[in-house]
């Protein structure tokens, strides 16, 4: 077993969260695993991006909003374009707040050599507003493409070498970019999964907004299943 990268570029998609990117900016900026932050301020219309800027984060900004896939994509190429040591990749929401300083525990099977596509299990805050569609959707499709179903199929948090990055991409579009690569990197036979955490992140509610992300997400992970043959157990 070769050992994994011992640094990581991490890279976060914010798209108005200037409540939060400052505790997740914090809890991470001085951890010895992490190499440097992008934070993909996706045309944000509050202070995501001087918030971020002002905590040490390079700022990737982006003036419309194009996708969660596309923002990484773009955070990820800044990411390796400016990391000269061969730092692996690690995928954070901007949500997590203070306990992405629990983020060590999700990197040190990546570093490693154990895995190279670690996932981060973590609870949500507060009142969840969705009954599970999502999710079960998601952890069903992989199950039937992979035979293997986690957890958290839908868990945005991740770490990965260069070469798992190589492997799934271009990233499915929208919000399968999460469904579409666990798939991917199985089908190129790389080592994937789970890590136990104490992260969270805040729940999606149950008001109007929420109820049409879910809807959206749920629309793009039926994509991402489309476009990938199941294998085992279904069509």
């Amino acid at each position: 077993m070769s050992q994994g990268p011992s640094r990581f570029s991490a890279v976060i998609p914010a798209r108005n969260e200037e409540d939060l990117i400052g505790e997740t900016l914090i809890a991470i900026r001085d951890l010895p695993e992490i190499a440097s932050i992008v934070v993909v301020d996706d045309a944000s219309t509050d202070r995501t991006a001087e918030i971020a800027r002002q905590n040490g984060a390079t700022v990737e900004a982006r003036t419309r909003s194009t996708g969660k896939a596309d923002a990484l994509m773009a955070g990820i190429d800044r990411a390796l374009a400016e990391a000269s040591d061969g730092s692996g990749l690690l995928l954070l929401d901007a949500d997590v707040g203070l306990s992405a300083a629990d983020l060590p525990t999700l990197l040190a099977p990546v570093a490693k050599g154990e895995l190279d596509l670690a996932i981060a299990i973590y609870v949500a805050r507060g009142q969840v507003g969705g009954r599970g569609r999502v999710v079960r959707l998601a952890r069903r499709g992989i199950e039937q493409r992979t035979g293997w179903a986690p957890s958290t199929p839908l868990s945005g948090i991740r770490a990965m070498t260069r070469e798992a990055y190589a492997a799934v991409h271009p990233l499915a579009r929208g919000w399968g970019v999460e469904t579409a690569m666990t798939i991917d990197a199985l089908h190129a036979g790389l080592r994937v999964g789970e890590v136990d955490t104490t992260m969270t992140h805040r729940a999606t509610g149950a008001s109007v907004r929420p109820q049409l992300h879910r809807a959206r997400q749920y629309r793009d992970v039926s994509r991402a299943l489309r476009a990938r043959r199941a294998t085992v157990g279904g069509r």
